[in-house]
């Protein structure tokens, strides 16, 4: 690419937000859009087969990223796997589809996110979907992205979602998605298409656009910097094929890279804690003390039980699901509890040989106190950002974890899932906390380290323009004031419909 290229839009990042931003802005032929991801195509088979995913971890297409050694995980350092490849994440995920709770949204909203409530987002979320199950006032059925109850009929388990009925939740059937998220048990919602192939943001939102002439997607592309020229984002600088690069744009920079990703990029360009950055020799271009800050992340800890039935081993992860508020003070879910009823096949190899069947609970803490950081180690754009989240720094984690494995002892105690339970193998009789601290493990989903805001901490404001530079703006996980209370790459589908939707109306009169 000529050094002199220039574009109307350039989106740094081919994830779930930035895969949506590229189909978004480029609907229009007058919009030149260019999209980088520093990964490559979604070529490998393993993407496309639900079963396969495990096998794209720690391969060419995960960042593997690693955290600091954690105090709150007995001093473990542990790997955040992230999706180096057009989709992101999307595209080497487990497929499940939580929106979160809508008083995630409403949180946002008093918190200086104007425009990001619950009623605000919900119609971006029914217009992405393709839902399987047909359109109705929480569902969608025209959009892009196929979504469905879990296809795997191995998964159903009676056992598990009678069994929470038994214990006063409603079921069997509980759409999470729907009008109320918690104290329901059902099946997990995925980004699955109805011919049982993953629905990555590559495959629904690139794929069918991919002959726009005026959509250029570069992979293998490692941005490197933002071009900023008197306080405005003009362009970026690249590496591709060890060359490097600069391209310019007329409108806009929009940063979609993750939660991991995004901070850092803002931070190698001068926008950031000034001390931090002039202390490793970094122009200072804005003074923002919250760039990187405010990292959350999702935990879950694995119980292991025998099984009584032998079953064939499951192709999905998980499919059962059960919502929770496990401190009954503020309404909002702090608890998602999956269920397999079985060995989980695409981990089958990574387990160790329990002597019999199993079934495995897997309580996940969804609303995290502990809040991490991302900085610099360097200011070369190719030496790994010092990650730490601080998970578990905050005892009242720890004590949500607790909670969840009494709720799991009290549900496999139900005359229901007695048919089933073989006994208790993990944690066992060890020490709770012991265990929590020593077996808990990333569901990676970082968010929140460029939040949207309007006090010195934020990063972006509601209509996610980075403070105090012109013309750029962040759209992916790492603007949630929040982390939603579940898997988070629905919502991050939907910053970036959200913000494209936003940035066509600021350049309507152009």
């Amino acid at each position: 690419m000529d050094s002199d290229s220039k574009y109307d839009y350039v989106i740094v990042g081919a994830g779930a937000a930035g895969s949506v931003l590229a189909n978004r802005l480029s609907a229009d032929p007058a919009n030149k859009v260019l999209l980088v991801e520093a990964g490559g195509a979604d070529q490998n088979p393993a993407i496309k087969d639900p079963g396969g995913f495990v096998s794209l971890w720690f391969s060419e297409l995960d960042w593997a990223l690693k955290t600091t050694n954690q105090p709150g995980l007995a001093d473990r350092s542990i790997v955040i796997n992230q999706g180096k490849v057009l989709g992101g994440s999307s595209s080497i995920n487990a497929m499940m589809y939580v929106r979160g709770n809508p008083g995630n949204f409403e949180a946002w909203k008093a918190q200086g996110a104007d425009g990001w409530g619950y009623e605000d987002l919900l119609p971006y979320f029914i217009k992405l979907e393709n839902f399987e199950n047909g359109a109705s006032e929480f569902h969608g059925a025209e959009g892009e992205l196929s979504i469905r109850d879990c296809p795997d009929d191995i998964m159903r388990s009676e056992h598990f979602l009678k069994g929470a009925m038994e214990l006063g939740y409603d079921g069997p059937n509980w759409d999470y998605n729907g009008a109320r998220q918690e104290n329901g048990a059902g099946l997990l919602q995925f980004h699955i298409t109805g011919n049982d192939k993953r629905d990555s943001g590559a495959s629904a939102f690139l794929d069918p656009v991919f002959d726009r002439d005026n959509l250029t997607v570069l992979t293998g592309c490692h941005t490197t910097k933002i071009i900023i020229e008197e306080d405005t984002a003009v362009g970026i600088e690249y590496i591709i094929s060890g060359v490097k690069n600069r391209v310019f744009v007329s409108k806009e920079v929009i940063i979609s890279a993750g939660a991991l990703a995004s901070p850092k990029l803002l931070l190698l360009s001068g926008i950031g804690p000034a001390a931090e950055l002039e202390a490793l020799d970094i122009k200072v271009e804005a003074d923002l003390p919250g760039v990187g800050k405010n990292l959350q992340d999702h935990l879950q800890l694995p119980m292991v039980f025998r099984s009584k039935i032998e079953m064939p081993e499951t192709t999905l992860l998980t499919g059962n699901v059960l919502f929770v508020n496990t401190k009954q003070n503020n309404g909002l879910v702090d608890l998602q509890l999956n269920f397999t009823p079985s060995l989980p096949g695409p981990l089958a190899p990574l387990l160790p040989d329990f002597g019999g069947p199993i079934c495995i609970f897997l309580p996940i803490l969804v609303q995290p106190e502990s809040r991490g950081e991302v900085t610099l180690s360097s200011n070369d754009p190719f030496e790994p950002a010092v990650i730490n989240p601080h998970y578990l720094e905050k005892e009242a984690d720890v004590k949500v974890l607790k909670n969840a494995v009494e709720l799991v002892r009290n549900l496999a105690a139900t005359p229901k899932f007695q048919e089933l339970s073989g006994g208790e193998i993990a944690p066992g009789e060890a020490d709770v906390t012991e265990y929590i601290r020593t077996q808990s493990s990333t569901l990676w989903h970082p968010a929140g380290t460029c939040r949207i805001g309007k006090d010195s901490l934020s990063v972006v404001d509601s209509r996610l323009k980075v403070h105090g530079i012109r013309g750029l703006r962040v759209a992916d996980a790492s603007v949630m004031p929040t982390v939603t209370s579940g898997n988070t790459v629905a919502t991050s589908f939907v910053i970036g419909a959200k913000a494209a939707d936003m940035i066509l109306e600021d350049h309507l009169n152009d």
